[in-house]
């Protein structure tokens, strides 16, 4: 009984030692830790509101206890359908978007061998990531507006206007295309560390074998970056109900409803326009729900099938 003792005791002296040695790195991480618990961790305690008829007046513990009833009200609610199809419909579309345009500009910025024209081809792609959502949107009013560029330019080639922001049919590809536009640049950068770490040994065996530019691409480059790419696309699915609310909002107008109105917005109206705080809830939860569910499902695949994966 004396050996764990004396295990224990000494498993504690050498933690105490090794926090002494690094006490900077553990004073370093208490900011990002206490942010998640205090942002992250902490509103979890006001779920529970979700499966009450929650009262400002009771608070959280005695509101009445409602059971599952706002879940079924949203799951038969004549809203379910279409803000379930448009959701899913805008994010699949923006994965899929999103998904082969970084890699192809890390790849061309990886073999670039003219060092200024690199540097500003990855200013030029990287600054709009670096503009706020309600910038982007106001860019986008005024190219698409009826007298805006494009618009304009469609004039001079003799064809007709078309209202870009009042046809519901495009509001999907509006705001896919325009977020593939702020964050190509931004998300290449994740792809370019894969490729400088990938082996110079390999690349210069590749090159001594006779492969050309695109047989090195796609015999070296690709399968370097393929874990990196798995990984980001996994990370993406976990959002797939989670379209983002701002720029949705923003371009949203009484002629697009049909096809933008998400998620999202819907518990925007319910939560903070109506007050229906136990319904709003209800629905996020329910979202946070699927897209946990949906990741899990989309990284045991990846795990299967390319032997990467998450965890």
């Amino acid at each position: 009984m004396v050996t764990p003792i004396r295990k224990s005791r000494n498993g504690a002296r050498d933690l105490k030692r090794n926090f002494l040695r690094n006490w900077q790195l553990y004073v370093l991480i208490l900011l990002p830790l206490a942010y998640i618990l205090i942002f992250k961790y902490g509103p979890m305690y006001g779920v529970q509101i979700a499966f009450k008829d929650y009262s400002m007046r009771l608070g959280y513990w005695d509101s009445p206890f409602a059971g599952v009833k706002h879940f079924k009200k949203f799951l038969t609610s004549p809203y379910f359908s279409r803000l379930m199809l448009n959701t899913i419909g805008v994010s699949l579309y923006s994965i899929v978007a999103n998904f082969f345009p970084p890699i192809l500009l890390a790849i061309c910025l990886n073999e670039c061998r003219n060092r200024f024209f690199k540097k500003a081809a990855q200013m030029i792609t990287y600054a709009p990531y670096f503009l706020s959502t309600v910038i982007v949107v106001g860019i986008l009013q005024q190219v698409l507006s009826h007298y805006g560029l494009v618009n304009t330019l469609l004039d001079v080639l003799g064809l007709e206007r078309v209202s870009f922001l009042g046809d519901a049919s495009l509001f999907k590809s509006i705001y896919v295309w325009s977020g593939v536009w702020q964050n190509i640049g931004y998300n290449s950068i994740m792809y370019l560390a894969a490729l400088a770490g990938i082996s110079a040994e390999v690349q210069e065996a590749a090159v001594v074998d006779g492969a050309n530019i695109w047989q090195r691409i796609w015999n070296v480059d690709i399968p370097g970056i393929l874990p990196t790419a798995v990984i980001l696309l996994i990370l993406s699915t976990a959002s797939v109900l989670n379209v983002g609310f701002e720029k949705v909002f923003l371009l949203q107008n009484p002629l697009n409803t049909r096809t933008s109105d998400v998620i999202s917005t819907y518990t925007y109206r319910i939560g903070l326009v109506d007050l229906d705080y136990s319904f709003a809830t209800a629905v996020g939860l329910f979202q946070s729900v699927v897209s946990l569910t949906f990741m899990a499902v989309v990284n045991k695949i990846a795990e299967k099938t390319t032997e990467t994966s998450l965890w």
